[in-house]
């Protein structure tokens, strides 16, 4: 399929998405969050695919925010709907998406771009990487879930003060925090990031997708639950009885 504003490659078990509008910094824009929203409902439906990572064209930006533009006009019900249905169609179906999604953050990854890595799983960012939530210097507040996304990842003072001051912050003070997990030379990024995703591709599919939902439900009460649950109907599929088996037989397992 032919995308406008976003560049898939697929290579062995693993997707490279690339959000390609250099002319706005990759911005988010409603063509762009549909056709990433397309694309992810394809990977999940082939079983060959097994990691996906996000990233933005060029080395300045991994997506420098929404595209502005688009809903300078709005009221606040279109306002209300374009929230929801941003978060509805890509920022939770990432969240939730029954394969790890790893951001590749190459320079900056401000508001909603912020929030889109925000969604992903795990997130390895440019040494030249710029992070922030600047929504209050246009009167607004995060939309695509960066109020309760940025406080689970860094504690709720850390959130506050990043969300009412809108500064920027470097790649190195995001991997202190614990926004973002490591910082490369942006020549390293993407082979660190893929490095990762296929280390990641080669174990369970079935584990990693149960993994998922259970870390998604961390901080609320049914955490231990869906994890006990998880954890015993692995015991009727097919790669729990291969991996033990390989285990058993001193061989690499194939999931």
């Amino acid at each position: 399929m032919a995308y406008e504003n976003i560049i898939l490659e697929n290579d062995g078990k693993v997707s490279l998405i690339t959000i390609n509008r250099p002319q706005s910094l990759n911005a988010l824009n409603a063509k762009t969050i549909s056709e990433l929203s397309g694309v992810l409902d394809e990977i999940t439906k082939d079983d060959n695919l097994r990691s996906v990572i996000i990233t933005g064209s060029g080395e300045k930006s991994f997506v420098a925010g929404a595209d502005i533009k688009e809903f300078s006009d709005f009221g606040s019900a279109a306002a209300e709907e374009l929230a929801r249905n941003g978060q509805n169609i890509l920022f939770n179906k990432i969240e939730n998406l029954n394969k790890p999604v790893i951001a590749a953050v190459n320079g900056f990854a401000l508001g909603g771009g912020l929030e889109l890595a925000m969604s992903c799983h795990i997130r390895y960012a440019s040494e030249n990487a710029k992070l922030g939530l600047p929504e209050v210097t246009l009167g607004l507040i995060p939309g695509y879930g960066g109020t309760q996304r940025l406080p689970k990842l860094v504690g709720k003072g850390l959130a506050n003060e990043l969300i009412f001051s809108a500064k920027m912050i470097s790649a190195q003070r995001a991997k202190e925090i614990g926004l973002v997990n490591e910082v490369f030379s942006l020549e390293e990024l993407l082979p660190k990031a893929k490095e990762l995703a296929n280390q990641i591709a080669n174990n369970s599919p079935m584990a990693i997708s149960k993994a998922i939902i259970a870390v998604n439900q961390y901080d609320t009460d049914k955490g231990f639950e869906t994890e006990i649950k998880s954890f015993g109907e692995l015991f009727e599929m097919d790669d729990k009885k291969e991996g033990v088996a390989a285990f058993l037989e001193k061989r690499k397992p194939s999931f």
